[in-house]
């Protein structure tokens, strides 16, 4: 049996290694596998929900889980780490937009989803890549405006230069739904020189508890 409101059984559990480094968002049911199976080395952040299970024959006492929202899991390896920092995210539009912060980076207006594209900065058809670097949120409106074009080319210019996110911002940015304690835990991970760090330090300065991205175009819930 499992005690929480349908928000919190929706809401993710972020998993680190014993170390403390980021890893992945998990659902309650792979949470509490983690837990059953004494994988958890420790827990931090807030209590989510409780998991209650059977009675033990022997004390007659109720087996039950506390799934809090950040958990450390034992087994990680030392190869895991090398890879992790040269790891370089797959591209697509969601973590874009997010990156971006749901901003056209030509004319800084913010646009829900829907209305953003995917920018190529030098034109696949001039040889530019389909790489983090070389790609920008832009509004529709924009993006034909600038179309095969660089953005010399076009007479327009870029607010923000693109960057290929680490391996913790692209937690972050996977997150559907971010907890202000969940949103500090990543933030120690971020690089300070980061627009990202900005931005979350921003958030939670704001006394922002949420990052929900289903909850409208920015995604914020403040206290």
């Amino acid at each position: 049996m499992l005690y929480g409101t349908a928000s919190d059984l929706a809401q993710q559990v972020l998993r680190t290694d014993v170390a403390g480094m980021p890893l992945e968002w998990i659902d309650y049911r792979e949470a509490v596998r983690l837990y059953h199976s004494e994988q958890v080395a420790y827990a931090c952040g807030t209590r989510l929900y409780t998991v209650f299970g059977g009675h033990c024959a022997l004390t007659g006492k109720r087996s039950m889980i506390d799934v809090s929202s950040i958990i450390a899991t034992r087994g990680t390896s030392q190869g895991l780490a090398f890879v992790r920092d040269r790891y370089v995210p797959p591209l697509n539009n969601r973590t874009l937009f997010k990156r971006d912060a749901n901003l056209c980076l030509y004319c800084a207006m913010r646009f829900p989803t829907r209305d953003l594209t995917r920018d190529h900065i030098t034109p696949l058809s001039q040889g530019g890549r389909d790489v983090w670097n070389n790609v920008a949120t832009a509004c529709r409106r924009c993006n034909n405006h600038k179309g095969g074009r660089t953005p010399e080319q076009a007479a327009m210019q870029l607010i923000a230069i693109p960057f290929t996110p680490t391996y913790a911002e692209y937690i972050y940015l996977k997150g559907r739904r971010v907890l202000a304690d969940q949103m500090k835990y990543l933030l120690a991970h971020i690089p300070r020189s980061s627009p990202l760090h900005a931005r979350l330090s921003d958030h939670l300065s704001e006394g922002v508890e949420v990052l929900d991205d289903g909850a409208n175009m920015q995604g914020i819930c403040n206290t």
